[in-house]
């Protein structure tokens, strides 16, 4: 009730360029523009995906968040992996987690993870995806050390 007798709003949390995203697509009902420019040129605008899927959960916007996670999973590299693996690990968005640890089955793509920045945040913020990951790239006959490493 505060904000109608101010003039200005904070929203705390979030970047404009972000709830300026957050707000075209409330008003227009189409992608925001900044994802649909990435889309046109060929790049990919994965930080501004991963912040707008944030913004979508947290105001409950359930196509924009299709719309989002369905970018990072399609558009998946190495550089931003450990970090679209940290956000979907801690929003519970499941089918971002699953392409992130498909992406990393594969032994060149974890091991250039692991050279990463967002590699150190990823393992400080959610150990057991870390495990869960390393349980998962273990050959089937090694089901000890699976089990091994899910303990830990």
């Amino acid at each position: 009730m505060k904000e109608s007798s101010r003039s200005l709003i904070e929203i705390s949390g979030m970047e404009p360029d972000v709830f300026e995203s957050l707000l075209h697509y409330i008003y227009t009902d189409s992608v925001p523009p900044v994802l649909e420019m990435a889309r046109n040129k060929g790049e990919t605008d994965m930080v501004m995906a991963g912040h707008l899927l944030v913004a979508a959960d947290r105001y409950n916007i359930v196509r924009l968040k299709q719309i989002c996670e369905e970018k990072l999973c399609t558009h998946m590299d190495f550089n931003m992996v450990a970090t679209s693996l940290a956000l979907a690990e801690q929003h519970g968005f499941h089918a971002l987690k699953e392409a992130c640890l498909q992406f990393l089955s594969s032994p060149s793509n974890f091991k250039a993870m692991m050279a990463s920045d967002g590699y150190d945040h990823l393992k400080s913020s959610c150990p057991s995806v870390i495990k869960e990951l390393i349980a998962r790239i273990l050959p089937a006959e090694w089901s000890v050390a699976k089990d091994v490493v899910m303990e830990i």
